[in-house]
């Protein structure tokens, strides 16, 4: 979508003591202020809201990240599961540009800190995807936060399979819930290419419920990978990462 330059691009953040600080220059706040900054806003409650919002406790930041509905809640686990990804802020802040003549304000859903560089996120359902309000709008984010270098990504609903697998494997992400000689027993007993249920039973000296949630928690921190577009069951095969 061709929408010309956007001008006068400013920045707004929220500091953690709740101060703000307005309307600066784009290219000259610097990304370990962005990553660092409070959400610009938080979520509300309210009698008929149609979404649920909520925090999440992500083992990336090792603290709660807010979300605004079910489907940015998917992107921040999806974020969450990702190696590469270093740091999750969520709202992180306020974009405001001179576009078309008119000043117009954004603010993103998530920055991500990623092994190649800042990568700034909007979530929204594919249904509203063709609407002009939102195409505009993520037209002149895209532009200007690529102009700085930086990735930028819109996300819709995810493959429902994934989505489940590592819904389901986010239950075992808090690593001092395991035992280190469970997790050590099972990255030494399972080899690469070894289904899930012979990883499962190779494990000796342990109870099975332990041998199971240890070897779920190698998946989780990809120290195991699997196909997770199929629905996770015995069959799948175990591989170390490269």
């Amino acid at each position: 979508m061709e929408i010309g330059p956007a001008e006068d691009v400013t920045v707004s953040r929220r500091r953690v003591d709740g101060a703000v600080e307005e309307n600066r220059p784009w290219e000259a706040v610097d990304i370990s202020r962005l990553s660092q900054a409070s959400p610009w806003r938080t979520y509300r409650w309210y009698s008929g809201q149609q979404h649920y919002s909520g925090t999440y406790w992500s083992v990336t930041v090792r603290d709660h990240v807010i979300y605004e509905s079910r489907l940015e809640l998917a992107r921040l686990l999806l974020a969450d599961f990702d190696p590469s990804v270093r740091h999750i802020a969520a709202q992180p802040f306020l974009l405001k540009a001179q576009v078309q003549g008119k000043v117009r304000k954004h603010i993103p859903d998530y920055l991500l800190l990623t092994r190649e560089g800042p990568l700034v996120v909007d979530v929204k359902p594919s249904r509203r995807l063709e609407n002009p309000e939102v195409v505009f709008t993520f037209a002149w984010t895209r532009q200007v936060v690529q102009d700085r270098g930086w990735a930028y990504q819109v996300l819709s609903e995810p493959e429902p399979a994934l989505l489940e697998n590592v819904r389901f494997l986010a239950g075992y992400r808090r690593v001092w819930l395991f035992p280190a000689d469970v997790l050590e027993a099972a990255d030494g007993a399972i080899v690469d290419g070894m289904p899930l249920d012979e990883a499962l039973g190779a494990v000796g000296g342990f109870a099975p419920e332990l041998v199971r949630a240890g070897v779920f928690h190698l998946l989780w921190s990809g120290r195991f990978t699997t196909d997770l577009r199929q629905p996770l069951g015995p069959a799948h095969v175990l591989r170390r990462p490269a």
